[in-house]
């Protein structure tokens, strides 16, 4: 079930670029490829087209080579705008979102589905949770 973020969450998410911008995407529809609002997004799709709308930064395109790009970090150190990934295809990182605190986050999820706000301690999620990766525009700019 699609996650409601309570205020105090939701002005949080608002002042990190990248889960502002994300958010801004709820009920898009989902696209297998899609990376725009106008045509849909995938979850990668959401990620790519945030990051270079709010900060712009060019992340791969694909949630596997997303998960190589940012520094990992625990779960207990997620912060707002931080990445996380998921296994819900049999691979590592075949699914990623974008955290928006609160253990919420945003994704595009799959056919048939909206941009919605999931909570990663739902049990799907929780046992799927396969890690996190900060962005850091900086360190990627001068890879």
């Amino acid at each position: 079930t699609a996650g409601i973020l309570d205020p105090i969450t939701a002005i949080a998410a608002a002042q990190h670029p990248l889960s502002k911008q994300a958010l801004q995407h709820i009920g898009i529809r989902y696209r297998y490829g899609g990376t725009s609002p106008d045509n849909g997004f995938d979850c990668s799709g959401l990620v790519h087209y945030s990051a270079m709308e709010s900060l712009g930064l060019r992340l791969p395109r694909r949630s596997t080579e997303i998960a190589r790009a940012g520094k990992a970090i625990k779960r207990q150190e997620l912060a707002v705008g931080d990445l996380v990934f998921f296994n819900t295809l049999g691979a590592r990182y075949s699914h990623v979102g974008i955290y928006v605190g609160s253990n919420m986050f945003v994704h595009a999820p799959s056919s048939g589905g909206v941009v919605s706000v999931q909570d990663m301690t739902e049990p799907y999620w929780n046992k799927r949770f396969t890690g996190a990766r900060r962005i850091d525009p900086v360190m990627i700019a001068n890879r």
